[in-house]
This record gives structure tokens, C-alpha cells and sequence, in this order.
């Protein structure tokens, strides 16, 4: 089962799409202090790869490439996503040189890091390495990918948010729109936008992408809340593994049509509030009013 959810950009991502905040990131996780904007290349990969849900970075310092994932759920994948991330990267930059050439070619030094802030408790930062995931341990793997985990939120890796300017910020945004949605508030995103805005947290950012902020972050909470229900499933009815599994497909296949649903409207109308507080059967009138189906 696959998820078709490529269409979108999460913040993080947009975030990352500023060669300001990418090197900031970038000084944080390796100590350096480098001010110079222009010397970060924003790695745009040309042919894209099905499992990506655009919320990936991906930038060139000096002759290192640094790949960054953000996840807002917890997954012991991130290894094998990268791997394969990379050479996507290095097949699109490699192009049609010839690869049996006696003269070697060069490619950029890969870091890969993830950005996690899930509503699972995890450590604040740990290493996944891809030979965990071979069917045949080996004390000596051929191929090794190593992936630190930064777990940025509050109270975790604090170092981390301390150093990073950027990252404590998207932290206080992010918690602020789960503050307001526990607490009921109508409209969270946006009235955390207008907070945030208000409290000059990632300013500059929200006053100029907001709207598409709004809309991601929309589509991130549908997605968010049924593996929430999910792991409540698992927990407390104990159904077979089949069972879950079918459940999982269904809560899936219904957040990707919502993501489709919200991708037409427009952030604040009426409409796109009332899509995303809608009954199944209002939302099902939405969906054949849009032409929307898995």
C-alpha cells in the first residue's frame, strides 16, 4: 500500500527551501559558523521519487550534501528512504557521464538527518543505521547508511533548539496549533499563525506562505489524528493484525481524499473550514461535488 500524497510541501520543507534557514540548520548540527547564505545549492530533484512526501530538504555546502526528513510520525524507515533518496540525487546529478570512465568522478560527502516531532515518545536523538533492516545480520555490512534522529520536540533535544533558531521556532509553532486544536479553539492553524505572527515566531516566513502553511498543516493534522486513532485501536481492542491493517488502509485512503479535498479550496473560506470539521457523510457530499476519490 502506497500513499499518494506527493502534492504537497510541509513547512518544514518550505522552510528549508531558504538558503538562510538551511544554513542555519546546517551550522547547528555541525558546529560551524558560517553567515553566508549564498553558499548553500538548494538541490531540487528533477524526477522526484514516489515515496516522498515533500517533506525532505535536500542542499549542497562546500563538498558536503545534506539530506534532511522531517516526520511528525515515528519510523524506523528512514534509513532505507534516504538510501534511496540519494541515489535518486546522484542520478540526477550524475546524468549521462559515463560511469566507465578511467577517470573517477567526484560526488558530494551525503549527512542524512531527520527532524522528528510526533506525538510518540522517542529519545531525543538517536542513530538508525540501514544494516538493522537486512534479513541477515552481518557484523561487517557492504552497504551501510548511518541517520541521526533529532527529536526537536520540547524538552527533548534541547541543544539542538537552543543552537537553532529556526528549529526552536517551528517547535513553538507547531506545539502552539496542537495547544489550540486540544483545547478545542476553532481554527488552530491559522489562529496559531496569527500568534506567532503576532510574537514575531517565524515572522517573516508565515507572513509571506501562510496560506500554504494553513493548508499543509491541515492535511499534516488529518494524517496525524488517524494514526493517533490507530494506536489507540491497537492498544485497547486488540483486534487481529489483518484487521488493523484494513482499518490503517481505510483511515488512509480517508485523510488522502481530505488532503485532495483541501488541496481545491481556499485556505480560511468558509468551505475549506467546514471540510475539515465536516461529518463523513458532509464530507462525502464534498467529494462527489469535487470529483475527489482514492
Amino acid at each position: 500500500m502506497t500513499e499518494n500524497r506527493e502534492y504537497k510541501s510541509d513547512a518544514f520543507s518550505m522552510l528549508m527551501e531558504d538558503k538562510e534557514n538551511a544554513l542555519q540548520v546546517y551550522n547547528a548540527l555541525n558546529g560551524s559558523n558560517y553567515d553566508d547564505p549564498e553558499i548553500v545549492e538548494i538541490v531540487n530533484l528533477e524526477n522526484g521519487i514516489s515515496l516522498s512526501i515533500r517533506n525532505d530538504a535536500a542542499f549542497i555546502v562546500g563538498t558536503d550534501i545534506n539530506i534532511y526528513e522531517h516526520q511528525s510520525s515515528y519510523s524506523p524507515n528512514m534509513p532505507l528512504w534516504a538510501l534511496i533518496y540519494y541515489a535518486s540525487i546522484m542520478q540526477d546529478m550524475v546524468g549521462k557521464r559515463d560511469l566507465y570512465s578511467s577517470r573517477l568522478i567526484n560526488i558530494p560527502t551525503p549527512h542524512f538527518a531527520v527532524f522528528y516531532n510526533g506525538t510518540t515518545d522517542r529519545p531525543p536523538r538517536e542513530v538508525m543505521r540501514l544494516s538493522a533492516a537486512f534479513e541477515k545480520p552481518t557484523d561487517s555490512p557492504e552497504l551501510e547508511l548511518i541517520c541521526t534522529i533529532y527529536n526537536i520536540n520540547p524538552g527533548k533535544d534541547e541543544m539542538i533548539l537552543q543552537e537553532c533558531r529556526v528549529l526552536r521556532e517551528y517547535t513553538i509553532f507547531v506545539e502552539t496549533v496542537r495547544q489550540y486544536d486540544q483545547e478545542g479553539i476553532e481554527n488552530p492553524i491559522e489562529k496559531a499563525i496569527s500568534y506567532c505572527i503576532e510574537n514575531h515566531i517565524l515572522e517573516k516566513f508565515l507572513r509571506e506562505r501562510g496560506a500554504e502553511v494553513l493548508k499543509t498543516m491541515a492535511i499534516d493534522m488529518t494524517f496525524e489524528r488517524r494514526e493517533i486513532l490507530i494506536r489507540e485501536e491497537e492498544k485497547t481492542e486488540g483486534r487481529k493484525e489483518g484487521m488493523i491493517e484494513g482499518r490503517k488502509e481505510g483511515m488512509i485512503k480517508g485523510a488522502d481524499m481530505l488532503a485532495k479535498l483541501l488541496k481545491q479550496l481556499t485556505p480560511g473560506t468558509d468551505e475549506f473550514n467546514r471540510a475539515l470539521n465536516a461529518t463523513e457523510e458532509e464530507r462525502r457530499e464534498l467529494y462527489r461535488k469535487y470529483n475527489i476519490s482514492v
